[in-house]
């Protein structure tokens, strides 16, 4: 893993390098993926059962697409009792976190009479993706579903990549402990499309959430308008700020358990203490050998893995905020003292006791966050995810005297004549 120093010559340029990670990425899946959106959208099912077979060789079809509720209790009296008991934890705390969440209506009565508030209602029906490619994640069930349920959707479809038409028993154990109402054998680009568009077998959505590869992320953003989305969630990253106190082998184990994602994962240390620095390094060429994925995590770190040596914390604080990391870890002696510092970060993990993985799982929190600098302005999904809100107004004839004039005005300023009317017609009666 490559050490850099914030004083070098070359330093801002490899720090473009590594905020810019992935920003051409879609570009170059962009024909293929409008392809297939415009492909299931003309044909529906047809293309969907094609491309199934095409990436996935699952030979689904209009009876098989959609597992059926038998299939589930049958792998879930499959799953190591253990194995569900810790879903199962992992869901109540899951649970408990976002019941913190809840958003209700109001409304008030201003000085002028006149009712004002906001309607709060859960949106009817919620796509959620599931990723199934390199690993099963039914954390990621978990982490969607659950707060949808709180908010009240109606109807929670998911999807996720069954190859050879087989989906993982625990993705179907966490879709069952989650709530979830509809679980389909789709993948990729041609799911997102299935839920955007709705096909024979699939109704459309009204949103899409949860995580996927470039070709699911490229999805979603060009299918969002028809439908709404969470977030373009890139490949996961990990950021943390380190002093002389953290333990070189604790550092270098959080910073494998995102490169081991994939190939484009990254994982950067800032520290101002250069013994550290180079006592990591050695830890990490240790314990890569001990990992089974350490191909792909080697790969990442050798694209996106750094080691920034700084002149102090408020810098690496500072760096920090330019990176607005998905996963930022304070590993120092006082995190606290440090938070208020930060400006940019999806989830903020404090003091040697927290690693990251701990909020993947079992934490309560979520794990779906945005990304790629994204931080910057936006928020890990939740239950407010799934709600909408309606703005409401109701005049009394007082309250409509009182700031009608003021209306009338700033219509003709807009030089919008009609808007003007419509209210002055109002205050001649």
């Amino acid at each position: 893993m490559k050490i850099i120093r914030s004083k070098s010559k070359t330093f801002e340029a490899e720090l473009e390098r590594l905020l810019k990670r992935g920003e051409t990425a879609d570009n170059n899946v962009l024909p293929e993926v409008e392809k297939i959106l415009r492909d299931v959208s003309l044909r529906g099912d047809e293309a969907l059962f094609e491309y199934a077979r095409q990436f996935d060789d699952s030979a689904i079809d209009a009876g098989t697409v959609r597992v059926r509720q038998e299939e589930i209790e049958e792998a879930c009296a499959f799953v190591d009792p253990e194995d569900l008991a810790v879903l199962e934890f992992a869901a109540r705390r899951i649970e408990q976190f976002h019941r913190m969440q809840h958003v209700e209506s109001w409304s008030t009565v201003d000085e002028n009479g006149a009712v004002l508030g906001q309607i709060v209602k859960p949106l009817k029906r919620v796509g959620i993706y599931a990723p199934g490619g390199l690993a099963p994640y039914p954390s990621t069930v978990l982490m969607a579903a659950i707060p949808a349920r709180i908010a009240g959707v109606q109807e929670i479809f998911l999807v996720t990549p069954a190859k050879k038409g087989i989906v993982n028993p625990l993705i179907m154990a966490a879709a069952k402990i989650a709530g979830v109402d509809r679980l389909y054998r789709a993948g990729g680009a041609q799911a997102i499309a299935a839920l955007a568009y709705g096909t024979e077998s699939i109704p459309a959505v009204d949103k899409i959430v949860g995580p996927g590869n470039i070709y699911v992320a490229t999805a979603k953003r060009l299918v969002f308008g028809t439908v709404g989305i969470d977030m373009i969630a890139g490949p996961s990253e990990i950021l943390i700020i380190a002093d002389g106190s953290a333990s070189p082998e604790l550092v270098a184990a959080d910073l494998l358990s995102q490169a081991e994602h994939d190939e484009q994962a990254s994982s950067v240390l800032l520290t101002p203490d250069e013994a550290l620095a180079a006592k990591v390094v050695e830890e990490i060429t240790r314990q890569l050998k001990e990992l089974p994925r350490q191909s792909i995590a080697s790969a990442s770190l050798e694209r996106y893995g750094r080691i920034i040596v700084t002149v102090d914390l408020k810098e690496a604080m500072d760096i920090s905020n330019r990176f607005a990391p998905e996963h930022l870890e304070l590993m120092v002696t006082n995190p606290w003292e440090l938070l208020d510092s930060v400006e940019n970060a999806s989830a903020v993990f404090l003091g040697h006791n927290t690693p990251e993985a701990v909020g993947d799982y079992m934490a309560g929190p979520n794990h779906i966050l945005p990304t790629a600098r994204t931080a910057r302005f936006s928020s890990p999904l939740g239950v407010y995810d799934f709600i909408k809100r309606t703005s409401l107004v109701s005049c009394t004839a007082r309250s409509l005297e009182e700031i009608g004039g003021a209306a009338v005005r700033f219509a003709s300023l807009e030089g919008l004549e009609a808007h003007a009317l419509s209210v002055k017609r109002r205050l001649k009666n």
